[in-house]
């Protein structure tokens, strides 16, 4: 009689079943593997120092600036006034002289401020007639300034004195006592609302060119 041996199979979900337990058993040697080394030392971050910057040097306090020239005042000054005009022609165009008088250079700007007998207030000065830059006067030497006493065809009004002031220029002081200037010409002359000053020029030329143009 011939026997038969019967052969059992082992279903597929065994084999799953170890494959998974030996993963598990493989991870679980590595963690203790990693523990026993000790936790991975990480170096503490470095802490920024902030250092104060150099202050900068102080230019003003060093002394390197150099003193600039004074503006000319009113004691520097000397003024005088003339008639720019043909001789016995009425008085139109007048110009005014300031000498530097003093023992010391000093610096004009701007333009003087010139009140023509009961104006309300002084003559306006010319648009583009003042120097682009202070200049230095020296001892003895002038600056020069145009007046324009009509404009024309206005109401005019009797001019019996004239008075000057350097005002306030650039506004560092408070402007100065006006002074009484001699007249340019014997007795009066006429002005009205027309009446302009140019800006302290350097040359006689340049002051009284855009007068008698006008």
């Amino acid at each position: 009689m011939q026997t038969t041996t019967t052969r059992t199979r082992r279903p597929w979900t065994s084999y799953a079943v170890g494959a998974a337990v030996a993963a598990a058993l493989l991870a679980t040697t590595a963690c203790e593997e990693d523990n026993a080394n000790g936790p991975e030392e990480t170096a503490p971050p470095t802490p920024s120092v902030s250092r104060p910057s150099s202050p900068a040097p102080d230019d003003a306090t060093d002394g390197d600036d150099a003193a600039g020239t004074d503006l000319c005042t009113m004691e520097d000054l000397t003024f005088a006034a003339s008639n720019y005009g043909e001789r016995g022609k009425p008085v139109r165009h007048v110009m005014v002289v300031a000498t530097n008088s003093s023992d010391k250079e000093c610096e004009v700007r701007n333009a003087p401020e010139i009140m023509l007998g009961d104006a309300q207030g002084p003559a306006p000065v010319m648009e583009g007639t003042e120097a682009d830059e202070p200049f230095t006067l020296a001892p003895g030497e002038k600056a020069y300034a145009g007046v324009l006493a009509t404009g024309g065809n206005r109401d005019t009004y009797e001019v019996t004195f004239m008075t000057l002031t350097l005002g306030s220029p650039g506004g560092e002081a408070e402007a100065e006592e006006p002074v009484e200037l001699e007249m340019p010409t014997e007795g009066s002359f006429q002005a009205d609302d027309g009446q302009r000053v140019t800006g302290w020029q350097p040359t006689e030329g340049l002051a009284m060119r855009p007068v008698t143009q006008s």
